[in-house]
Formats: C-alpha cells, sequence, structure tokens
C-alpha cells in the first residue's frame, strides 16, 4: 500500500550536521501529520518532531533549536535537518506519517525501516 523510505543517516562528530529525508509512495491520497521518532540503544522511541498538514511543527525539548522539521507535501516528504549534533543522539531514527489511502480514508499510521545516526564525541 505506502512505503516510507528514510534517507540520510550516517556518522558524524559532536558538533556536525546531518539531513534526514523520508519520501512516501504508493496509494496515497493524501497525507496528515508527519513525524520523525528515534530509538536509542536499550531505550524507548520517543518522538523528536513532528509537523501537521497546515505546517504546524513540534520538537521533543532536547533538540529544540537545534532541530528543524520540513515537508513538501507535493513530492510527499519530510525533512529532518539536525544540526549541534551530540552523542546523545545517537539513534535510529524512524520517519511516521498518517497517511490517506483509498482503503483507510481518513488516514493511518505508517513507518520507515530506520535510518542509523551515529554521533561521536
Amino acid at each position: 500500500q505506502v512505503q516510507l523510505v528514510e534517507s540520510g543517516g550516517g556518522s558524524v562528530q559532536a558538533g556536525g550536521a546531518l539531513r534526514l529525508s523520508c519520501v512516501a509512495s504508493g496509494s496515497i491520497i493524501g497525507i496528515n501529520a508527519m513525524r520523525w521518532y528515534r530509538q536509542a540503544p536499550g531505550g524507548q522511541r520517543e518522538l523528536v518532531a513532528g509537523i501537521t498538514s497546515d505546517t504546524y511543527t513540534t520538537y521533543a525539548e532536547s533538540v529544540k533549536g537545534r532541530f528543524s522539521i520540513a515537508r513538501d507535501s507535493a513530492k510527499n516528504t519530510v525533512h529532518l535537518q539536525m544540526n549541534s549534533l551530540k552523542p546523545e543522539d545517537t539513534a535510529v531514527y524512524y520517519c511516521n506519517a498518517d497517511v490517506r489511502t483509498p482503503w483507510s480514508p481518513i488516514g493511518r499510521e505508517f513507518w520507515g525501516q530506520g535510518t542509523q545516526v551515529s554521533v561521536s564525541a
């Protein structure tokens, strides 16, 4: 039905930057909110940032002022610009989206496969 594919992960030193991208494809009527989550080794998955269809954004306190989420609705894409990265940002980052499909016209949740971000001190 719908696939979310992330890209842009990698390894950087503390203070560096990365830009994650997520593209949704498949039987898409529209997309409501799009979000980025992350899960560190041994930790729980946590919300990093979210953006609604009318571009209202929210951020975890730990990333405010350093991360920025943006979307290109025409391309079904969401980006996460991550600046001033810290070792504690190391995690697998997952794209999440509420997608309206012919079978779920109100929307249902889809997840990407995740992309690794590693920040060294």
